[in-house]
């Protein structure tokens, strides 16, 4: 028994040691007190247009001008010279459990699925962790703004907007709860059913019906929550309903994952049904029925372009081809990535869109502007625009190709912010320490 609390006790220390190791030590950066002025960058505004030789005056968090040429007449106005370089709106990371998540193997750290079907009342800006170790990883390639999203259920709970630079949730939050998000019921596609192992063969017919009782549970939830929005002040409170209840009245944006048309087409006629004009996120096949998404005027979020293609005899380029071909027939496309590691890579997936067919300012309004306008925040942020959140970054180079995006000094709400992070402690350590034996 001894000799086990020993081994307890060492286990723990060595653990607290290596969570002490790892701490990156970056506190928020302070509000904003001095107008600045930001000189002779190209501006990339985020709306498509660019701006060569620019000035961007900003104060008190917020952009006051942006104008080619500009003159700084204020004394007092600190300046920065940015001459050859490239300014970006803020990156914002779409649909993605962020700050919900931070080691994939320790269940303590997984915060992002509830147990149940139906989990409307599921908030994931609660839980949302800003002391979480990845977000600096990610401002340092200029995403400075995501949607930490809850995952699971048919119905999985409201996402919220947040900075990526704060000491909690609420000072975190751009805009809470700012969209409910669903998972269309779909039947698995087999050329077979399942079997074997002592298990029954189900058969297609049997994939079906249980698709379209899941379908029907799903409008019955539904009929009762618009329902129990209609009726006023309730004698008892179900929490479920009680959340659905700015999803119709248009406060709150419903999100509903759709792969295939067939489900796509499925998915917006049912909201429809209630009112409700949704955004369909995942949208593999949605190249198949772009005027049904024009006609009912469909926002959709897009997977990652790295990837495989959903359908064994689809064109293995798709995942690279498909937001340009939704986006140059005018559809409202914002790109987005799986899981929370990989979003440092987000400016570097609308680079290769641009490398099948996109155009480059196009592709860069799928990481911002469009994103904001799906989260219902581009009247603050998403673009370079006065009177808009001076939330941006300054790169040495073209941000959406890897060989020269260098993030060099980024702005959120107008605050400076501290673009190092645990990999660049790592690097530096290490480097140093070969440097130190070569002499």
């Amino acid at each position: 028994m001894h000799t086990n609390i020993k081994y307890i006790l060492s286990l723990a220390l060595s653990t607290s040691s290596l969570m002490c190791f790892a701490q990156a030590n970056i506190s928020p950066a302070k509000k904003q007190t001095k107008t600045i002025a930001i000189t002779g960058a190209t501006v990339h505004v985020g709306n498509g247009t660019v701006i060569e030789n620019g000035t961007i005056l900003f104060g008190n968090g917020k952009i006051i001008s942006v104008v080619a040429n500009g003159q700084v007449p204020q004394d007092d106005v600190l300046r920065i010279n940015a001459s050859g370089k490239h300014i970006y709106p803020g990156l914002i990371a779409a649909t993605t459990n962020l700050g919900l998540a931070e080691t994939e193997s320790i269940k303590a750290t997984l915060d992002y699925q509830e147990i149940g079907d139906f989990n409307s009342h599921i908030r994931s800006i609660v839980a949302y962790n800003t002391d979480s170790k990845v977000p600096a990883t990610l401002r340092s390639n200029g995403v400075l703004m995501a949607q930490p999203t809850p995952q699971g259920g048919t119905i999985s709970g409201s996402s919220s907007v947040v900075q990526l630079d704060a000491w909690n949730w609420e000072d975190a939050a751009i805009k809470k709860d700012d969209a409910m998000h669903m998972t269309w019921p779909v039947t698995p596609r087999f050329r077979g059913g399942f079997g074997g192992f002592g298990r029954p063969q189900v058969s297609p017919e049997m994939l079906n019906e249980r698709t379209q009782a899941a379908i029907n549970q799903l409008t019955s939830f539904f009929a009762e929550a618009k329902a129990y929005s209609e009726m006023g002040k309730a004698e008892v409170i179900n929490t479920r309903f009680e959340a659905m209840k700015p999803v119709f009245a248009g406060k709150e944006k419903l999100f509903i994952a759709a792969e295939s048309q067939k489900d796509i087409v499925a998915a917006v006629n049912f909201a429809k049904k209630f009112g409700i004009t949704p955004v369909i996120t995942g949208a593999d096949e949605a190249y198949l029925v772009i005027d049904f998404l024009k006609d009912n005027n469909i926002s959709v979020v897009v997977k990652q372009p790295h990837a495989l293609p959903n359908n064994n005899d689809d064109d293995v380029n798709m995942p690279y081809k498909n937001a340009a071909i939704l986006a140059n027939a005018g559809l409202n496309v914002v790109l987005s990535i799986d899981g929370y590691w990989q979003q440092r890579n987000l400016a570097f997936m609308a680079g290769t869109v641009t490398a099948w067919g996109l155009d480059k300012e196009k592709a860069l309004s799928t990481i911002t502007l469009n994103a904001a306008k799906v989260m219902g925040v581009d009247k603050t942020t998403g673009s370079i625009e006065t009177g808009k959140d001076a939330t941006f970054f300054i790169s040495a180079g073209d941000a959406l190709d890897m060989r020269t995006n260098k993030v060099e000094q980024a702005f959120i709400q107008g605050r400076d912010i501290n673009l190092d992070n645990l990999h660049k402690q790592l690097d530096k350590k290490f480097s140093d320490k070969y440097e130190a034996e070569k002499k």
